[in-house]
């Protein structure tokens, strides 16, 4: 009986979190600046998506992601970042490129 309430108990706190983030509807906005240009970071953007997708996060459905790209002129990264903070999103990731960082 310990076990079978122990698996319970395990489930509920792996699905539960899941489940009310699925109802809740809501679609998190992820701000995505790198100093690449969008085709040399495209593999990386990939494996990013990739990523958040295993973790159940789908773009278009549970997520929005604004993307820039400097395109290797790292003089644009204030002006793209200050873009990016004016869209007020939920979280930043930076990749690609120290200046960007």
């Amino acid at each position: 009986m310990r076990r079978r309430s122990a698996v319970l108990c395990l489930v509920a706190a792996v699905g539960v979190p899941r489940l009310l983030l699925a109802q809740a509807g809501r679609q998190y906005r992820i701000a995505y600046l790198t100093g690449y240009s969008a085709e040399v970071d495209a593999p990386l953007f990939a494996a990013f998506k990739r990523g958040l997708s295993d973790l159940g996060y789908i773009e278009g459905r549970n997520i929005a992601i604004e993307a820039r790209q400097a395109a290797g002129q790292p003089e644009r990264l204030p002006a793209l970042a200050a873009e990016l903070v004016a869209r007020k999103p939920d979280i930043y990731v930076v990749g690609g490129s120290a200046p960007a960082t």
